[in-house]
């Protein structure tokens, strides 16, 4: 486990008098998220990471944050195949089986969700209890996309859109016999439309974006695909609350 990130959204609702009776005037939203764990559910030599390491720290920070009152949003970056070879030999099925019993609620496809025949990503989608989203990712023949873009929760009267975006390197990275009938698109123009649609159907209180592009300090990404600065950068004021990242060493 590369990361483990710990959010509080503030959330001021105000507005009809309505609205004041069915939620309260201000609420509190933790998210929780982890990324890059690349098969690493057992700890290592010195003891370090592990699943049943981070059940612990995500039970605590769990159970913290909801005695003062938030909601909690448990989320993943992706990216958990490919590295130990434990892991690697059983198609990372600890991996996503482990992530079903400690509570995730949603993950962002990485480029390495695609080292494997899409055969095994869709036997590691029935493994985990919890959609694996990319909303950029298309079929090129039929234009249509092969994975849930989003994912809609409600947390105590809370409506939170999650949107899933994976990087464009992947087509590049990747193994064209896996992939090269998928078209990685534009994460800024997906989701400029994507939040549009959202806002219309759901209206949101909150909207996510978890993602594996890469965070580039002052959009600085160099050979890599664009990452979450330029997204934020490029998109239309408040389009997204929060864009919580993965898949370069910063995030």
């Amino acid at each position: 486990m590369r990361t483990l990130i710990f959010l509080v959204f503030f959330l001021g609702l105000s507005g009809c008098a309505s609205d004041s009776v069915n939620k309260p005037a201000a609420q509190y939203l933790t998210v929780l998220h982890t990324n890059d764990n690349h098969g690493r559910f057992w700890h290592n030599e010195k003891g370090e990471y592990g699943m049943a390491a981070r059940k612990t720290l995500i039970d605590q920070l769990r159970a913290d944050a909801k005695a003062q009152g938030h909601q909690v949003l448990l989320l993943s970056g992706g990216d958990i195949n490919t590295g130990i070879p434990e892991s690697d030999l059983q198609f990372a099925e600890p991996d996503f089986k482990g992530m079903s019993k400690i509570g995730y609620d949603a993950m962002a496809l990485g480029n390495h969700e695609f080292d494997n025949p899409l055969s095994v990503l869709k036997q590691q989608q029935q493994w985990a209890n919890f959609p694996l989203l990319s909303a950029n990712i298309f079929d090129k023949q039929t234009n249509e996309t092969i994975f849930e873009r989003y994912k809609i929760f409600n947390k105590g009267g809370l409506t939170i859109a999650v949107i899933g975006l994976t990087t464009t390197d992947t087509a590049k990275i990747g193994n064209p016999q896996y992939i090269g009938h998928l078209d990685f698109k534009d994460p800024v123009e997906i989701t400029a439309s994507l939040t549009q649609t959202l806002k219309t159907k759901y209206n949101p209180d909150i909207t996510i974006a978890v993602t594996h592009m890469g965070h580039y300090v002052d959009a600085n990404y160099g050979i890599n695909a664009p990452g979450d600065v330029t997204l934020a950068r490029s998109l239309d004021k408040n389009a997204l609350d929060m864009i919580i990242g993965a898949y370069s060493g910063a995030s």
